[in-house]
């Protein structure tokens, strides 16, 4: 009886401590991680879907557009970089590692922002069906590239933010020292201004006429 009884104080204390525990957040910190890990995954499934895209996409606008060959290599070669820089999720605390996957990401973007611009100079192409197809999942792939940046930077600054805070940086620094802040998708430069579209490759202007926008005499900034 007295046996039993110890088994059962026991018992109640180990329970209480594991309650207790979890109460400080001992478990915040790997909870975390892999909910951003898993946001992470999204990322990466988002961009695998639109490198998937471009091959297709290239092949339809060259049917149509065979003398684009700069743009159609370029995105040729921003695709081919892209796939070759890879980031898991054991490499996300590597700053330089994260940087060099998001601009080849963001150089492949730029490509075919470009590739999808000169697709108003060819109407053939523009009323394409495959091109249409295309050009409609291109478009949703990046709206899913967005949400999925957005919810791993949401999910990351949690985890960051709980490796400082109290009481969970008391359990960064005892059982969770080699865990360290992941890097966050930062806004390109690019897209700090509105992009500058122009259809004219060789733009002219006519005698004594000055450009749109400025006035004769005026200072160049």
């Amino acid at each position: 009886m007295a046996s039993t009884s110890r088994l059962l104080t026991r018992t109640a204390v180990i329970a209480l401590a594991a309650a207790g525990l979890a109460g400080c957040g001992i478990n915040a910190i790997p909870t975390q991680e892999e909910a951003a890990k898993a946001k992470w995954a999204d990322v990466q499934t988002a961009y695998q879907r639109r490198a998937d895209l471009i091959p297709n996409l290239v092949a339809t606008v060259k049917g149509y557009a065979a003398q684009e060959r700069g743009v159609l290599d370029d995105v040729t070669r921003a695709r081919a970089s892209a796939t070759q820089v890879h980031v898991d999720a054991s490499t996300l605390t590597n700053p330089a590692a994260f940087q060099r996957f998001e601009q080849s990401q963001s150089q492949l973007g730029g490509a075919l922002g470009r590739l999808m611009v000169i697709s108003e100079r060819y109407p053939d192409l523009k009323s394409n069906e495959n091109f249409l197809a295309l050009q409609a999942q291109i478009e949703g792939t990046e709206n899913r590239i967005a949400i999925a940046r957005r919810d791993y930077n949401q999910a990351v600054q949690q985890y960051n933010t709980t490796l400082r805070v109290f009481p969970t940086v008391f359990w960064a620094s005892t059982l969770y020292k080699s865990e360290k802040p992941m890097a966050l998708f930062q806004a390109s430069d690019s897209a700090q201004s509105a992009p500058v579209v122009s259809f004219d490759s060789t733009p002219t202007a006519s005698p004594g006429s000055s450009p749109p926008g400025s006035s004769a005499g005026s200072t160049p900034r």
